[in-house]
């Protein structure tokens, strides 16, 4: 247990300092070669630099490498080849915008060192209900997930704050649900992503200084995705990101077909105080965001702050479902 616990502090300290010092690095790298976008919900001409996954990147596999270096085992090499390979699908959509199906096709892909390395448990545990036996179905949901949590999370990418601030809860939740459950290993794994997390909020924060991009927000959900199923804790994770998932949920249902968000109508407005408002427009799709505004409008900073604090709620669900399915053990 002491491994563990020295283990532990090693690779969150590798993983938040190193996007800590290396992001404004990377801010400046960004700005001289004016790779920016405009902060579409900023007054006046604002850019930002876009992508900041290369410091995600870095942080994340820096601490998962030195994790396998603790614990020589196929499940954490799985988490770091299948996050090197959601950074890649991510880069390469933030290089040149790709076609909707793009990325959940490459995410299915980037699900095949799960499926070699054979680092899953085919039974999907509930809780209540224990385990329930899908051999044959489990392999399409390993297929089926990494884009499903790589999508999902790269789809509440839309505001200041949103998809860094959003993967820290649910990471910390899910970390916390693998240590009830004694899953040691694969719950310092999260704790890799969820530091790497935190540490990028600090600049994406409102007011952002930096964009993720796809690259980060997919790799993100695709580190999410594998450290769940390789933990065996599937429907925790689930929970814990309860409402990214309502989101795309909202979305794909009023789209009804799956497209790049770049090419999508806005679903909402600016006030003349540039607050955010629900469009009128019935072709615009559905999303979270603008339930949240349907009410009244709200600035930029009150949106985030309301998706982080169902978030939040989120996991505190997901970690009671941990203690319920402890018990059952």
């Amino acid at each position: 247990m002491e491994e563990k616990i020295i283990a532990a502090i090693i690779v969150s300290t590798i993983a938040f300092f190193t996007i800590y010092a290396f992001t404004p690095i990377l801010i400046k790298f960004l700005e001289k070669r004016n790779q920016t976008v405009k902060d579409a919900n900023k007054i006046g001409n604002v850019m930002i630099p876009r992508p900041g996954g290369i410091s995600i990147f870095i942080g994340i596999v820096a601490s998962e490498i030195t994790l396998y270096f603790f614990f020589p085992i196929s499940e954490i090499l799985a988490i770091i080849i299948t996050s090197i390979l959601g950074f890649s699908v991510g880069i390469i959509d933030d290089r040149k915008v790709m076609g909707g199906w793009f990325k959940p096709v490459a995410l299915a892909f980037c699900a095949a060192p799960i499926l070699l390395l054979g680092v899953y448990d085919s039974n999907l545990d509930f809780p209540l209900f224990g385990s329930v036996k899908i051999p044959s179905l489990y392999l399409a949901l390993v297929v089926f997930m990494i884009p499903i949590t790589g999508n999902t999370l790269n789809s509440i990418d839309v505001l200041n704050g949103i998809v860094s601030g959003f993967t820290t809860i649910a990471s910390f939740a899910l970390a916390i649900s693998l240590f009830i459950l004694q899953n040691y290993e694969i719950g310092i794994a999260c704790l890799c992503l969820a530091f790497a997390s935190l540490a990028f909020y600090k600049y994406h924060k409102f007011p952002s200084r930096i964009f993720p991009g796809d690259s980060g927000s997919v790799m993100f959900g695709a580190t999410y995705g594998v450290i769940a199923i390789v933990g065996g804790v599937e429907v925790i994770a689930a929970i814990a990101i309860l409402p990214a998932i309502i989101n795309s949920f909202l979305f794909l249902s009023s789209v009804k077909k799956i497209v790049e968000h770049r090419e999508i109508k806005n679903p909402t407005l600016h006030t003349d105080d540039f607050k955010l408002k629900s469009t009128d427009d019935n072709h615009a799709p559905i999303t979270l965001v603008r339930l949240l505004v349907a009410k009244k409008p709200l600035s930029e900073k009150q949106i985030c702050n309301e998706i982080l604090k169902l978030t939040v709620f989120s996991g505190v669900l997901a970690i009671i479902t941990a203690f319920m399915m402890r018990v059952e053990i």
